[in-house]
This record gives structure tokens, C-alpha cells and sequence, in this order.
């Protein structure tokens, strides 16, 4: 049963900085992209950062220059570190991995999100 468990959520002052990760465990024989998602109240949920298995990365507009993803293919992990947070960034975070679990298809995983509150 492959999981994802993110974690490193919390309340920060505007300005802080937070990192998350997020960790996939069971039986699986290959990560291609991971990413990093949200979902505001009232929003729907949007892309934040995205990381190719061979580590080109994309982001989105809003956090450019303020948070960075990366990932450990050693440790099925991968992180995004935020910093310079604003108040609009106060979401549930969400972690996606497209892999292949061994003897089985390919397919998209979600973790269960961690929120992030950024508030004085």
C-alpha cells in the first residue's frame, strides 16, 4: 500500500519561513514528478511547485523566488522550503507523487495535506 505523509505545517508570522515534506513509503518501483499543491478556503486547489524525477522544477507565479522544491530520490522524499510567507499563502498543502508501485499501473497519490497558516 504505497502512502504519502506530508509534514512541517504550522502558524507562521508573515515574513517566516516553513518547510514541509513529504515522504512516500510501501512497495514502489518508481517516483516520476512529485509536486506540491493547495487549496485556500473557498479555492480550488491550485499547483504551487512541481519536480521532475530528473530534477527540473516549475513554479507557480505567486511563490517564484520565494519557495523552493526539491527532492531526495534516495529517500522517496521531497520538500518545499517557504520563505518570505505572506498571508495569502495560508492553504492545505498537498503533496502529489505520479509512480508505479511494484506489479502495478502507473498513477497519481495525494497525500492527506498539512496546513499552513501564515497570520500575525
Amino acid at each position: 500500500q504505497v502512502q504519502l505523509v506530508e509534514s512541517g505545517g504550522g502558524l507562521v508570522q508573515p515574513g517566516g519561513s516553513l518547510k514541509l515534506s513529504c515522504a512516500a513509503s510501501g512497495s514502489i518501483d518508481r517516483i516520476y514528478t512529485m509536486g506540491w499543491y493547495r487549496q485556500a478556503p473557498g479555492k480550488q486547489r491550485e499547483p504551487v511547485a512541481v519536480i521532475m524525477s530528473g530534477g527540473t522544477t516549475n513554479y507557480a507565479d505567486s511563490v517564484k523566488d520565494r519557495f523552493t522544491i526539491s527532492r531526495d530520490n534516495a529517500k522517496n522524499t521531497m520538500y518545499l522550503q517557504m520563505n518570505s510567507l505572506k498571508p495569502e499563502d495560508t492553504a492545505v498543502y498537498y503533496c502529489n507523487a505520479n509512480l508505479r508501485p511494484v506489479l502495478s499501473i502507473r498513477s497519481d497519490y495525494w497525500g492527506q495535506g498539512t496546513q499552513v497558516t501564515v497570520s500575525s
